[in-house]
Order: structure tokens, then C-alpha cells, then sequence
């Protein structure tokens, strides 16, 4: 699998919220495409800057915790094989206020400038509710319908970019009960609600990507977020059976495609995306593509 033998590569990109969601909660998708020979993008919203487990005495401050959590991320990135990493430069716990044509504006020109053919980011509950993982969500899904789009008024140098899958990163209960004794129950209290994990039932996920061979790099980038991880020492005492859990099969819910449907269960984020010859990609697409473009 991957671009191999094709005049242009099979590109994903991801894009999430904070440091450290690409490996936790994407970490195997990542590690297993990268290693395939797909180019890696990630696009991150914020740098993590109030992400602060320890003392609040000790608390660097947004600045100085930003640049931290961005070397980590970097060298997250750089064991899961991720090609491209760029960030929108909002600061931690206040991306679903800001403002949104600007947010989706920078999403559609990586978009058009990358050209991926498909796009992950968080689903609309956000995994546990958090209002970053959210409004990420929404913010993405706008801007893949802007970016194919030739009436959108921006962005307009590099052309439009008709996304062909777009997932949301979703999990079913089995995957909580693994990870919520070691990170704990994952609650916030949001405008006075209490937010806990939410899972999707699991004829409702169309997706299952098995990562499991790739766990070890996935503990690799984990590793490398050091101020994230106040179960650090559960993490290391866990088996490699429960590595493997963890990391190992990652679900997904499609949100749309133009290659494919149906309710059979993907086992592949590319799935219709595999061509004999760069023509036949080109007939393939353009069969789906004309008409869509049609509605702008």
C-alpha cells in the first residue's frame, strides 16, 4: 500500500487541537500510513499553552509552556513519521471562540496547499466534550467544503481542493475502559454541565484502522510529550498486551466520501482511493468530481 508506483502520493492530514492528541488518540493511524509511504500531515490548532499538570507555582506561563509543547510535539512527529506539521496559532481553551472565517480561512489554504485526499480531525463530541476538540471539528468540516469550492473568496491562489474522504476520530465504549483507568474519567465541567467521554455505538463506526504493529512507535511520540503525561508511571508498568489496546485499533466514523459507501466496515482510510494507473485515477475522479463542482 501507499504511493508507491504513483506519479503523485496518497496524502492524509489530520487535524486536531493541542500537542499530544496525534499521538493519543491517532498515533497508530499515523505510524501505520507514515510507515506505508503516505505523506503525513498534521495541522494543529494550539501549542497546549495552559496544559499544566504539575504545580501552578511552577507554571512557566503560556508562552514558555507553548514553546515546550511544541518541541515535544516535534519530536512526536518525528517517531510517528509525520511529513508536515503546521500550527493555526490560536492559544489552549479558546478555539471555540475565535474567529471563525479566519480559523477556516487558514485551514482552506493548507488545504489547497497540501492537497490531501483524506482529512481526519475530532468528531463533533469531541471524544469527552472538550470545546477545543469541538469547535476543531466544526471548523474542519466548514473548511473542506469551502476548499473545494470556487466561490470561496480566499485562499484563491493555489486553486480549489475537492477533499476526497473526510473522518472523525471516534471511539467505542471498549476503548474508554481501556484508557480511562490509566488517564482517568475524562470529565469537565463546561457553562456549568458536567462533559464526560462519549462513545459511539458500534454499528454506528464505519471505520476500523488495526495499528497494532506500530504500537511501539506510538509509546515512542507518547514519551515525548513529557508535561502531558501525569500517569507516566502507570504507562511504563502497563503489559505490550495493553500497549497494544491502547494504540492498537483506532475507529473512525466517514463522513463523507466521493470513492466509496455503503455499510460494509473499512478497514482502510484509503479505501477506493488504490488506482492501477495515475489515467484511471484521473477518469475515476472525474467522474465524481464534475458534477459536484457543478453545485458551487
Amino acid at each position: 500500500m501507499g504511493g508507491s508506483g504513483m506519479s503523485s502520493p496518497l496524502k492524509l492530514m489530520c487535524i486536531l487541537a493541542h500537542p499530544d492528541d496525534e499521538s493519543l488518540a491517532l498515533g497508530g493511524t499515523l505510524a501505520k500510513y507514515a510507515s506505508e509511504g503516505v505523506d503525513t500531515s498534521l495541522v494543529v490548532a494550539t501549542r497546549g499553552e495552559r496544559g499544566w499538570f504539575s504545580d501552578w507555582s511552577s507554571y512557566p506561563g503560556e508562552k514558555a509552556l507553548g514553546e515546550i509543547r511544541e518541541q515535544e510535539l516535534r519530536r512526536a512527529c518525528q517517531a510517528l513519521g509525520v511529513k508536515h506539521l503546521d500550527f493555526l496559532n490560536y492559544i489552549d481553551g479558546d478555539l471555540d471562540q475565535v474567529e471563525e472565517s479566519e480559523a477556516i480561512y487558514k485551514i482552506v489554504s493548507l488545504l489547497r496547499q497540501v492537497r490531501p485526499q483524506v482529512v481526519v480531525t475530532f468528531g463533533p463530541e469531541g471524544l469527552y466534550g472538550h470545546p477545543d476538540h469541538i469547535a476543531i471539528s466544526q471548523l474542519t468540516t466548514s473548511a473542506v467544503m469551502c476548499a473545494a469550492s470556487p466561490n470561496y473568496p480566499y485562499a484563491k491562489e493555489a486553486g480549489t481542493h475537492s477533499v476526497s474522504k473526510l473522518y472523525y476520530r471516534v471511539s467505542p465504549e471498549a476503548w474508554f475502559s481501556q484508557y480511562m483507568p490509566i488517564f482517568g474519567n475524562l470529565i469537565m465541567t463546561i457553562d456549568g454541565q458536567e462533559r464526560r467521554a462519549t462513545s459511539w455505538v458500534n454499528w454506528s463506526i464505519t471505520t476500523r484502522v488495526d495499528a497494532t504493529q506500530y504500537w511501539k512507535l506510538v509509546w515512542q511520540a507518547i514519551q515525548c510529550h513529557q508535561t502531558q503525561i501525569p500517569a507516566k508511571a502507570i504507562l511504563h508498568n502497563i503489559s505490550e498486551q495493553e500497549h497494544q489496546q491502547l494504540w492498537g485499533l483506532q475507529e473512525y466514523y466517514r463522513v463523507f466520501s466521493l470513492v466509496n459507501g455503503g455499510r460494509k466496515e473499512e478497514h482502510d482510510l484509503f479505501e477506493g482511493l488504490h488506482f492501477s494507473s495515475q489515467d484511471s485515477k484521473e477518469k475515476s475522479f472525474s467522474l465524481i468530481i464534475s458534477p459536484l463542482q457543478q453545485v458551487y
